[in-house]
């Protein structure tokens, strides 16, 4: 295996599923109930079934040559994870080709490729048998293995018994040291604490420089851009953009600014929330609406909820991030004791001002000791680079950092 030698070819991959939709004839009346329930007896309700064909996947080419750290990126939603399981053979594309030359180890979600009723050190061997290595050159790694994911008191214990973390740390050492020629690994490192995410990203780096290949799926756009040299942007199932890491980011950064003024949130709710989360609006500082934020001016961001039954003390929190998952600042209400019903939730900025860039908005919503929501990947705010602060002498260099705030400076005299 030579730097720049093709490793992976995909053209004209797809991937669709059927979706079935089935619905009950509903009753209004109290009379209609009765009957139906009596008729019931006798012969099932009336069902109307349709079904859609959904495609995760539509259409991808691409090409991955050995050496090259490939980070997929993309919204929720937008198919990278079906991507992996395609490309690691874990499910059948619906059309196109795939070309691989060479072992793929896989590292999708948690628990992957382990026998849950094997012990950690019987799923060490099943892998590495299912890599088509031989039993010597398994054993041979044994030890590298079981010194990185720090499971050696556990070792002969049922995986089924391990916690999340132990999981991921185990499959982990085995995808990467086991000598695949590529490496597929999922967002599923974010199980793991910080300490073991950084020797995680520090294993791939010494994995990729021996050559191999790599295809990393994360949000955390800071790990992307330490580990990655190139990048692969999905949007809805499709290329939206490849090539330069620096250029792909560029255009998930750009794709992100939705310049609107009302962000709908509500597709993002599941039947079973307390509360959710029904749409964000931009607003300045007199409610009127905004699609971007003039540097240097005021601007508040107002939260339309939903609460399906009365919550004792509510937590309404926002916060700003940069696109590379920088968090910025966080604001959050006092508890409120709610009923049902919809409410409205602003928060105002009038002192704290950002430098020209993309943001994300992270909303939460929440008790004491129970999470109802949580989105950090669905909104963005967009600063203009027109600055309402350009006359003002202070402002030597608004590129310097995040925030535009002048901190309070005294020049005295020292004694000699």
């Amino acid at each position: 295996m030579s730097i720049g030698q093709e490793m992976i070819r995909v053209e004209g991959l797809s991937k669709s599923y059927t979706l079935h939709h089935r619905k009950t004839e509903r009753y209004t009346a109290l009379r209609d109930v009765i009957a139906d329930n009596v008729k019931g007896l006798f012969r099932p309700k009336a069902t109307v079934e349709t079904s859609e064909e959904f495609f995760a996947l539509r259409d991808i080419s691409f090409t991955v040559n050995a050496g090259d750290r490939v980070g997929i990126i993309g919204r929720n939603g937008a198919g990278k994870s079906t991507l992996l399981k395609v490309l690691s053979r874990i499910t059948e594309p619906t059309h196109g080709r795939i070309v691989l030359n060479g072992r793929v180890a896989s590292l999708l979600e948690v628990g992957t490729g382990f026998h849950p009723e094997l012990s950690g050190r019987e799923n060490i061997y099943l892998n590495g048998a299912i890599l088509g290595m031989s039993r010597a050159e398994i054993t041979a790694k044994f030890d590298e293995i079981v010194a990185f994911a720090e499971v050696e008191r556990f070792l002969d214990t049922p995986v089924k018994r391990y916690s999340s973390g132990m999981y991921v740390r185990l499959a982990f050492a085995v995808a990467a040291h086991l000598e695949p020629e590529i490496l597929v690994v999922d967002e599923v490192l974010a199980v793991g604490d910080s300490k073991f995410q950084q020797k995680c990203l520090g294993k791939m780096e010494d994995v990729s420089k021996g050559g191999r290949t790599i295809l990393f799926v994360s949000h955390q756009m800071d790990a992307v851009q330490r580990l990655c040299n190139k990048g692969l942007l999905l949007e809805q199932g499709k290329v939206a953009a490849s090539g330069s890491l620096h250029d792909v980011i560029h255009a998930y950064t750009s794709s992100g600014s939705s310049g609107n003024a009302v962000t709908e949130l509500v597709q993002y709710a599941s039947p079973e929330m307390v509360a959710f989360t029904e749409r964000i609006r931009l607003l300045d500082p007199d409610g009127r609406p905004l699609n971007e934020i003039r540097m240097g001016t005021a601007w508040a961001l107002q939260v339309d909820f939903m609460l399906r039954r009365p919550v004792e003390g509510l937590v309404v929190a926002v916060g700003i991030s940069t696109v590379l998952d920088l968090p910025v600042r966080t604001s959050w209400s006092l508890p409120n004791a709610l009923a049902a019903g919809r409410y409205s939730a602003t928060f105002r900025n009038d002192h704290i001002h950002l430098t020209a860039g993309v943001y994300k908005v992270v909303i939460g919503l929440s008790e004491e000791g129970r999470n109802f929501q949580h989105l950090a990947d669905h909104a963005t705010i967009t600063v203009s680079e027109v600055s309402a602060l350009a006359h003002d002498p202070r402002i030597l260099n608004t590129r310097s950092g995040l925030l535009l705030n002048q901190m309070d400076v005294e020049i005295n005299p020292l004694d000699r």
